[in-house]
């Protein structure tokens, strides 16, 4: 069940093409709770490409990284962000706010999202930041799927892995990777926890305010929390106090 766990990871938050083992609602909250792990992974490669085009400017380096972010994730998160903005922009409620996000087509409020995202993480990013913002940002799928939290349809994604993590595991993890941020501002111990407890945040907020007009979660709820989480934890970082 963990190599099923690992690999239901993997195919589901990257692009690499493994091949689909066991799926359920066991195998799904393994997959959700490895998903820091994920983001530890891809916050490596970052990083590493981000030291390579240090002789680049600052914004071309930062767009080039994220970029790559995006390649490795096929979009997935921003595609998820973009249909929940439209979603909540529309002010509509449960299966009509639901019917925005199944549409292919972006609306004014997923572009902006999108773009604004992409323009925040390129101007923001360092290799520390990377490492620890792409692990906060998947650390936002553990604590969206904990258990309490309902799916907002009875099929998709959101119906696999709502609610499959117990909540002492999302807890665990937040405090894991909380802890371990003190390093990712030299002489700042304090500044790293505290731009993933406040990525945490917003991720609860998100997810009570989608179970208030959705009902729940669905898997473009999960790829918001996923891009805001990040997103939060570089500004966090990039701040100078």
């Amino acid at each position: 069940m963990t190599t099923d766990g690992l690999r239901l990871a993997l195919t589901t938050l990257t692009v690499l093409p493994l091949r689909a083992g066991r799926v359920d609602r066991r195998v799904a909250a393994v997959a959700m709770s490895v998903a820091p792990l994920v983001g530890l992974l891809i916050g490596l490669l970052l990083a590493g490409l981000l030291w390579l085009l240090s002789g680049a400017p600052s914004l071309v380096a930062g767009g080039v990284t994220v970029a790559l972010g995006v390649l490795v994730t096929r979009g997935l998160h921003l595609d998820g962000l973009a249909d929940t903005v439209d979603a909540l922009g529309s002010y509509r409620r449960g299966p009509e706010a639901l019917e925005i996000m199944k549409k292919p087509d972006i609306g004014p409020f997923g572009v902006a999202a999108i773009v604004l995202t992409l323009l925040v993480q390129a101007a923001a990013i360092t290799p520390a930041g990377a490492v620890l913002a792409w692990t906060a940002g998947r650390l936002a799928v553990p604590i969206a799927c904990r258990r309490g939290v309902p799916a907002a349809r009875p099929d998709g994604l959101g119906a696999l892995v709502a609610g499959t993590v117990p909540a002492p595991v999302a807890a665990g993890l937040a405090i894991a990777v909380g802890v371990a941020a003190a390093w990712a501002v030299p002489g700042r111990p304090w500044q790293g926890p505290a731009a993933v407890a406040a990525a945490l945040l917003v991720v609860v907020l998100l997810v009570r305010h989608a179970v208030r007009r959705f009902g729940g979660i669905t898997g473009d709820v999960l790829g918001a929390g996923v891009e805001l989480a990040t997103t939060v934890t570089l500004v966090g970082l990039s701040l100078k106090w």
